[in-house]
């Protein structure tokens, strides 16, 4: 199985299962029924409405400014919908960059413009072997978009990390929890999920004590909120450096 290892801010890998081949043409497949579909509709509105009662020229005229957003589609929706189509998001799969960096527009018209390579001007055959052949299963268009598709049907959860959900308006407590390192952190999270989950508070207290002199500062905050603070404040820190 190839997964991708993405690299977040706090240094914490994260790996993905590289999605192949069969997954792929199925949400291809899933697509192109939207597509046909959307496209029968629309001719046959044109067709058969009154509103477009006209020579066959000007029906041709709006039927093809009706199939517009069919052409466009697969760039559209993986511009809106964050690297998904409708055909995608039923099987669980996405288009992020190789880097892990916030995947752009330009990046999914690169990968769109290349589905003439991939998919049309030789028939699917370019875009199938280059996809087995790859070792990170891309097609011409991911390579030179610097893309790969991934599977998001195990999400990683916050918590099995050592980031912290926090507000844009959050204020932090401690600045010198800078101190720390993410190894550090990573084991008061582990201690304080494990301890909290089973109500052992005596561990609680040692950690918050442990963490105390380490920083050599004191807090009239209760055990829970005071590790909970010290969480939010590195990844604050550290975000915003």
């Amino acid at each position: 199985m190839s997964k991708l290892a993405i690299n977040t801010a706090q240094n914490v890998n994260l790996d993905y299962k590289l999605i192949g081949l069969g997954e792929r043409m199925v949400a291809f497949l899933i697509d192109g029924v939207i597509l046909i579909t959307y496209i029968t509709i629309m001719e046959n509105l044109v067709e058969f409405s009154q509103i477009f009662e006209s020579d066959a020229w000007t029906k041709r005229g709006f039927t093809g400014l009706f199939l517009l957003p069919a052409f466009f589609y697969s760039v559209i929706c993986h511009i809106v919908f964050g690297g998904q189509t409708i055909g995608k998001m039923i099987l669980k799969i996405k288009v992020v960059s190789i880097d892990g960096s916030p995947t752009q527009w330009y990046n999914f018209f690169v990968r769109w413009m290349l589905r003439l390579v991939d998919l049309w001007i030789f028939t699917p055959s370019i875009g199938i072997l280059s996809i087995l052949l790859s070792d990170k299963k891309q097609r011409i268009g991911d390579s030179a978009a610097g893309t790969v598709v991934i599977s998001v049907k195990k999400k990683h959860k916050i918590s099995s990390t050592i980031l912290e959900e926090i507000s844009d308006d959050y204020e932090p407590v401690f600045s010198n929890v800078t101190q720390l390192t993410d190894k550090d952190v990573r084991i008061i999270k582990e201690a304080f999920t494990i301890s909290r989950k089973n109500n052992d508070y005596k561990t609680l207290s040692l950690l918050k004590k442990k963490i105390c002199d380490t920083l050599q500062i004191e807090s009239k905050l209760y055990d829970v909120k005071f590790i909970d603070t010290i969480l939010k404040d590195y990844n604050f820190y550290t975000q915003n450096m």
